[in-house]
């Protein structure tokens, strides 16, 4: 944005009114726009109000475009796609009006909470994962996806409620050829390969983004952070996905899978679409959950696992938790495995690491519909 856009868009204040609205106080801003809690005059109803700078305004082209991208995306119907309500110019600037959410964002949600449960994280990327295949049978690619643009509206009264938002603009953006040499639309730190290096993008691009999203959520972390954006770029062009699980062992070990699936750099081999995604985990959780009720874990509290267990001192763990083994319990582990096998009817073993160490050992009895 130029100093002369910035100036511009100081002089929208709370008290002003622009097309009908009337602002009431700032509750966001980037790069190219500023974002107002406003309030509808004509129906009073509150409203988020974005205001793009005026330079955006004066290219023909993306003006075009925004406003035929935008009421693009409010046709699709989804839940949780952000509500927009009008797009539009007055008084030299591009503004598109929507339902204003009371919960904030995800990173909000992120600086409150850190990481989060896999079933607390599920609970956002699902219905985003909706809302973009949504967008996709309709056409549209976001190419923005992140924690910024997934809306939580959070009231007592009834769960959290999901949105996806900040269609339009990036394609617009893209489309009307504002970039500039050298740089591409989008954030990043979630930027897929194929857009970053400037080829065609497809449903498969916001899959990649809604994946190192799922990733942040689950560990708190970027997959692939640095306080400068180039080798941060350079990482998602080609270092592999890094492990899930090694930064917090207690996630299905499955997930690791999962992730660097649709995190792969070539978008054929991603999952079809970003709910077969969503699915995936959700699978896997549930299968990781059931295998937990049928868990004995080796431990490296004892010198002898096999002494341990003979001393009736390993039980079995229904709530999943692990504890990490030692050297001693990989030279006794046949013997143990042995023993279940001798004991309790077949079994198998799930090992994974940390690195060149073992993060766990689990032994696991089949339900009795798989022995």
């Amino acid at each position: 944005m130029t100093e002369d856009s910035r100036a511009h868009l100081v002089g929208f204040r709370a008290g002003s009114l622009l097309a009908g609205y009337r602002l009431e106080s700032q509750v966001g801003a980037g790069g190219m726009a500023v974002v107002f809690r406003a309030r509808d005059e004509r129906l009073g109803r509150p409203v988020a109000l974005k205001i793009l700078a005026p330079a955006l305004a004066s290219d023909a082209e993306f003006r075009s475009r925004f406003i035929s991208e935008s009421r693009a995306a409010a046709a699709v119907d989804d839940p949780h796609i952000i509500p927009v309500y009008e797009a539009g110019e007055a008084d030299g600037v591009l503004f598109i009006a929507m339902r204003f959410v009371q919960g904030g964002d995800l990173y909000r949600v992120l600086a409150r909470e850190g990481a989060l449960p896999p079933d607390r994280a599920a609970g956002f990327i699902s219905p985003v994962a909706s809302a973009l295949d949504a967008a996709h049978r309709a056409g549209l690619v976001h190419r923005d996806v992140k924690p910024a643009n997934i809306l939580v509206d959070a009231r007592e009264d009834r769960p959290d409620h999901v949105y996806l938002s900040d269609f339009g603009v990036s394609k617009a953006i893209a489309a009307a050829g504002l970039t500039g040499p050298g740089h591409f639309v989008g954030t990043p730190d979630y930027s897929a390969p194929e857009q970053i290096q400037g080829r065609a993008v497809d449903g498969r691009t916001d899959q990649y983004a809604l994946a190192c999203v799922t990733f942040q959520l689950l560990t708190g972390m970027l997959p692939f952070r640095s306080d400068q954006g180039e080798p941060a770029l350079l990482a998602h062009l080609s270092a592999p996905p890094p492990s899930a699980v090694s930064l917090v062992p207690d996630l299905p070990g499955a997930a690791d899978q999962v992730l660097a699936r649709a995190m792969a750099k070539a978008p054929e081999k991603r999952y079809a679409s970003c709910l077969d995604f969503a699915g995936a985990l959700r699978t896997r959780r549930q299968a990781d959950r059931e295998a937990a009720g049928r868990s004995v874990v080796i431990s490296a509290q004892h010198a002898s696992p096999l002494t341990a267990w003979r001393a009736g001192r390993y039980r079995q763990v229904p709530t999943g938790g692990y504890l990490a083994p030692g050297p001693s319990d990989l030279r006794y582990l046949s013997l143990m495995v042995a023993a279940f096998r001798a004991g309790q009817g077949p079994v198998r073993v799930a090992m994974a690491r940390s690195g060149s160490q073992w993060a766990r050992i689990e032994v696991i009895r089949p339900s009795p519909s798989t022995v």
